[in-house]
């Protein structure tokens, strides 16, 4: 079952011989300046990515759709089940990338390689030696079940929220076309911004500068008679970080999160507030747990250094100056009622606010019932994060009209198309491209099937027929300034809170259809940015782009369909499962 890469098998990208196709050495190709294209100006991605292809690499293998699908449904299994945990475990399509290596080299030994017919179809169940590039198609098809599990709050949150906290009556079919058409919908914005934010080299993506690091130490051999090969300081530093993990996660789990600041003073409420690591401001606190250093900004080894420098900045700012001042200065919105550090709802009285109790049957805020009940209050710190939101949204646009407005619009008018290519993406033109109307088709359906909803189910989901529409063109128009900003710093800055504001001054007293704004207003984008960072992977790695469209349509709805299955399992036998921890972190994202 090995493809072929739309082109000659015979033949490298400039008409040359390929290699044994064991995916150790890539053939290498010198092309002149003179010949049109020039080498990537991105120092991070020149010194990691590879500038050769070996075309003859045997793609879409038995082996890459057997271990692919493998890995994509035991993902998002086990992201989807742990995910409803107080502190919820989330597993990487790191784990998958490793493990499969050595099965991907066992099933290259003891499959059978006799080529087999089928209507003239001639086909191997074993191609050859396990390759990269079957490597990197599992690895895609496991970041499909990342892009679901890893962030299930926005997958099947609006479902679970529904079933277990409005305790609506909801339908499988439903459900489902909430969770795909979310989907699929930012695989089509992500096909339509493959021009602005996959093929320019000043897009790099600075995570899958780290996974083309870990796929050459895996698979290419190091003929350097002195030092240490890639893969044996893969091992080396794979060792030390599970003997390294053993300490805060295991032996010493007080490591986890330490502050000598409560430590010192224990029974004092301030040094609470000031020093906690988990409802305070942090003073003083430390961590030697790898998944606290990099829950705040992602894993300081792939983010460059100036985007930690800017969140650095700015969380120094926010936390230890804005909020202290809010909270014991001015005591902002009567502040001190209330935890300084909470994703709660509470009264004015500082009591937990029973959302339940402002809602009528048909889940619409009860005006009446919520005069009577009492305003909503937040902690201070949730409250000015919220607000931040605002200024978020407003600098993520002006930056990116500021220093890449030009660019854009020289994509636009196309007239990038007569300037020269780098070698990444001289490479990839040998290649047959996939044509735009494929993903257009695919948005046109979503869009479609959506609309469906809103009309059929219209008491459920609340959300009216524009109020989609508008939803749409939301995701689409922010989609690019936020992908620009991720393809270039590795930050992702939301606009959730926006997207709710808007619905709700739109539609006020609508929960359900609030929150079914923010899925096809912004997660659809979350989800869009998921597929072009894969995409980028894919063209550093010189997977052909029609594999990659396939691959990432077929890991989509497995991954979507698992999804629902399991939490749709979960919520209906499991019970109580949602009565308290799990719900403002889906909630409120």
């Amino acid at each position: 079952m090995a493809s072929n890469n739309q082109r000659d098998p015979e033949k490298g990208p400039n008409g040359t011989k390929g290699t044994n196709g064991a995916g150790d050495d890539y053939p290498h190709h010198d092309f002149p300046e003179s010949d049109g294209h020039e080498r990537c100006k991105i120092e991070e991605v020149a010194l990691v990515v590879p500038e050769t292809d070996d075309p003859t690499l045997p793609v879409m293998t038995f082996r890459a759709w057997f271990l692919g699908l493998t890995s994509c449904t035991l993902l998002i299994f086990l992201n989807t089940f742990f995910s409803f945990r107080t502190q919820p475990l989330a597993i990487s399509a790191i784990l998958m990338q490793i493990i499969t290596l050595p099965i991907g080299k066992f099933m290259a030994s003891a499959l059978p390689r006799r080529e087999h017919s089928l209507r003239g179809w001639r086909f191997s169940l074993n191609p050859g030696p396990f390759n990269i590039k079957e490597h990197v198609i599992i690895t895609i098809f496991a970041n499909c079940g990342i892009s679901y599990g890893g962030g299930d709050a926005y997958s099947i949150g609006a479902i679970t929220i529904m079933k277990a906290y409005y305790k609506q009556s909801l339908s499988f079919i439903l459900s489902l076309v909430i969770v795909l058409t979310t989907q699929i919908i930012g695989y089509g914005w992500a096909g339509i911004l493959r021009r602005y934010l996959v093929d320019p080299v000043e897009m790099w993506w600075p995570s899958n500068v780290a996974q083309v690091s870990l796929f050459r130490a895996l698979h290419e051999k190091d003929h350097k008679a002195k030092g240490l090969t890639r893969m044996q300081f893969f091992l080396i530093a794979l060792t030390a970080s599970f003997l390294y993990y053993a300490l805060p996660g295991y032996l010493f789990s007080i490591l986890t999160f330490f502050s000598w600041v409560c430590w010192a003073w224990p029974h004092s409420i301030t040094a609470q507030q000031v020093g906690s690591g988990y409802n305070g401001l942090g003073v003083g606190a430390f961590t030697l747990d790898w998944a606290g250093i990099s829950a705040y900004h992602g894993s300081p080894l792939v983010t460059p250094w100036t985007s930690i420098l800017n969140v650095g900045v700015g969380f120094v700012i926010f936390i230890y100056i804005i909020v202290p001042l809010c909270y014991w200065k001015f005591n902002t919105f009567d502040a001190q009622k209330f935890p300084i550090f909470s994703n709660k709802l509470f009264t004015s009285t500082g009591h937990k606010y029973e959302t339940t109790k402002i809602l009528t049957p048909q889940f619409d805020l009860n005006i009446d019932a919520y005069n009577s009940y009492g305003k909503l209050y937040l902690s201070p710190l949730f409250a000015l994060s919220i607000g931040s939101g605002f200024a978020r949204f407003s600098a993520t646009l002006v930056h990116v009209a500021l220093f890449h407005g030009r660019a854009i619009l020289k994509q636009s008018k196309s007239a990038m198309k007569n300037a020269k290519m780098d070698i990444h993406e001289k490479l990839m033109k040998n290649y047959k491209q996939v044509p735009e109307w494929w993903f257009l088709v695919l948005l046109a359906v979503s869009v479609v099937l959506s609309l469906v909803m809103s009309f059929v189910w219209k008491e459920t989901v609340q959300l009216p027929w524009w109020g989609l529409l508008f939803a749409f063109v939301l995701s689409f128009i922010v989609t690019l300034p936020v992908g620009v900003i991720q393809a270039t710093t590795n930050q992702q800055p939301g606009f959730d809170i926006i997207a709710q504001f808007m619905i709700g001054y739109i539609l006020p007293g609508k929960p359900i259809a609030n929150l079914l704004f923010k899925m096809y207003g912004r997660i659809s984008t979350v989800h869009a940015l998921s597929f072009l960072s894969d995409l980028k992977l894919g063209h550093y790695m010189k997977i052909p782009p029609r594999c990659m469209y396939t691959v990432q349509l077929v890991g989509t709805l497995v991954a979507g369909i698992v999804n629902l299955a399991v939490a749709w399992w979960m919520l209906e036998n499991i019970e109580n499962i949602c009565d308290r921890p799990c719900l403002p972190r889906l909630d409120w994202g």
